[in-house]
Parts: structure tokens; C-alpha cells; sequence
């Protein structure tokens, strides 16, 4: 076999392209795996078409200008006829099957480009699920540790009845005194005005000795409305009022939201 004649025929250009069919493909890799000029020339075909499909925007056929100008050249009185010595057709099959290969890859290229786009977004979205989902969890179990806590046998519940100042409010103190905590529950207060928080006192009745136990910072923004506070106090009552942000040293009276005795045992 004329190795190069084969090489010329363009053929090649049609095997990298894909476009012959399944016996002209085996037959080129049998030709490919005997002669190395052929396996070479397969190798170079598919680095021109590469680089062109990586370099180019729009892919523009070029050389057929070129060829239009040889064609119409010399006296156009004359019929020029066609000789062995003419281009063989295959070159400029080749040529074709070069440029729609690179089309191809171009194509493919792009599609590529916004499937990986795609799937960058579904990742983007299941990082964001997996994350409320982490964050459920963790609401879930600390809601459980919650109610575990306000069930203990050592609690005690300190009902806290709505004052002059709001007669609807409403909260709850569950006094834990082996571990020195109160959880109140301020689901019935009435969301605090802008610059204002409410704080909580533990009171010694006889005679009246407030002492602070905390304040219940970002009331609004918090669900469930329950507050842990650290009580070491033996206190005989507990009571809410409304301060200016930041907190009091004494409560203000007129603002006492809430208050509760501490039933004697």
C-alpha cells in the first residue's frame, strides 16, 4: 500500500471527524496500529482540529477564496480542463471534514462549558440543603434537650401573672436550685419597643430585695422565647420589667410586666 497516497486521500480527515462508517473505522485502525506514518498523521489531525476549536470564537472556513482566484486565473477565454495534475477532491473533503470536526468540538465545547455551569448550581443548592438540614437537626435536638430539662422532677414551675402595665402578659420560671439555672419562658410577653429589653429579677419579699438574673437579649429574633438565666438567689419571687437596653441596677416598678411567687414548700 502507497502509504502516503493514502495519507493524501483524505481520508483520514473523514476517520478523526467520525463520519465513516464502523468497517472504514476498523479498517483505519488496523492501517493505524501497522504503519506508524498513518498513526502519526491520525495524532496531528486531532492536535490542528483541537486547537483550532480552542482558539477560535467563529469558526470561519478558510482557502476557498484562494481557490476561487486559482480557479478563475489566466484567459477566461479559455476552458482550462481538468487533469490528473488538478487538486484531488479528497484534499478539500478533508478540508470539510477538518472544519466540521472543529465545529464539533467547538459545539461540544460549550455545551460542556454550561453543563458544568449546571451543575456547579445543584451544588451550590444541595450545600445549601444539606445545611438547613444541619441546622434542623440541630434545632430538633436542642428542642429535646429543652423539654428533657423542663420535665425534670427537680423543677419547679413558677407561674408569672400579667401586671398593671400589660394585664395580658404572661411567662413561665422552671427553678432548677440543684443546678442554680431558671428557664423562663416568655412566649406571653408582648415583643419589646425598639431600644428596650426586658429583664429579670430575683426578689427576696421581706423585705423587697431585687437582684438581677440576666436579660432576655434578642427576644424578637428568638423562636421559641425561652431564656436560660444562672440563679444562685434563694428566691422567694421572680419578676419581668422592661428596661432601657443594656439593662438597670434596680427594676422599674412601673414597668413590671410580669410576676410570681415561689409556692413555699
Amino acid at each position: 500500500m502507497d502509504v502516503q497516497e493514502y495519507i493524501a486521500s483524505g481520508i483520514l480527515e473523514l476517520y478523526v471527524a467520525g463520519v465513516l462508517s464502523e468497517k472504514e473505522n476498523l479498517e483505519i485502525h488496523r492501517y493505524a496500529q501497522e504503519y506508524p506514518e498513518i498513526k502519526a498523521e491520525i495524532v496531528a489531525i486531532e492536535a490542528a482540529i483541537l486547537e483550532i476549536s480552542q482558539k477560535a470564537n467563529t469558526i470561519t472556513p478558510v482557502g476557498f477564496e484562494t481557490l476561487k482566484s486559482q480557479l478563475n486565473a489566466g484567459d477566461t477565454s479559455k476552458v482550462v480542463p481538468l487533469t490528473k495534475e488538478s487538486r484531488p477532491w479528497t484534499q478539500y473533503l478533508g478540508w470539510a471534514a477538518s472544519i466540521l470536526l472543529a465545529i464539533g468540538l467547538f459545539w461540544v465545547y460549550n455545551q460542556n462549558k454550561e453543563l458544568k455551569s449546571q451543575l456547579e448550581l445543584v451544588e451550590s443548592q444541595n450545600q445549601q440543603l444539606e445545611q438547613q438540614i444541619a441546622e434542623s437537626n440541630s434545632s430538633l435536638e436542642k428542642s429535646r434537650e429543652l423539654l428533657n430539662t423542663l420535665r425534670d422532677q427537680n423543677i419547679l414551675v413558677i407561674p408569672l401573672g400579667g401586671q398593671q402595665v400589660s394585664p395580658d402578659a404572661y411567662a413561665k420560671a422552671y427553678w432548677n436550685k440543684q443546678e442554680e439555672k431558671v428557664f423562663i419562658d416568655a412566649k406571653g410577653l408582648p415583643a419589646p419597643p425598639d431600644g428596650f429589653v426586658y429583664q429579670v429579677w430575683s426578689l427576696k419579699l421581706s423585705p423587697l430585695t431585687p437582684t438581677s438574673m440576666g436579660l432576655l437579649e434578642d427576644f424578637t429574633e428568638d423562636e421559641n422565647k425561652v431564656f436560660a438565666l444562672n440563679n444562685p438567689n434563694n428566691s422567694e419571687a421572680f419578676g419581668i420589667t422592661l428596661e432601657p437596653a443594656g439593662g438597670s441596677e434596680t427594676p422599674t416598678l412601673e414597668q413590671l410586666y410580669a410576676l410570681g411567687a415561689v409556692a413555699s414548700s
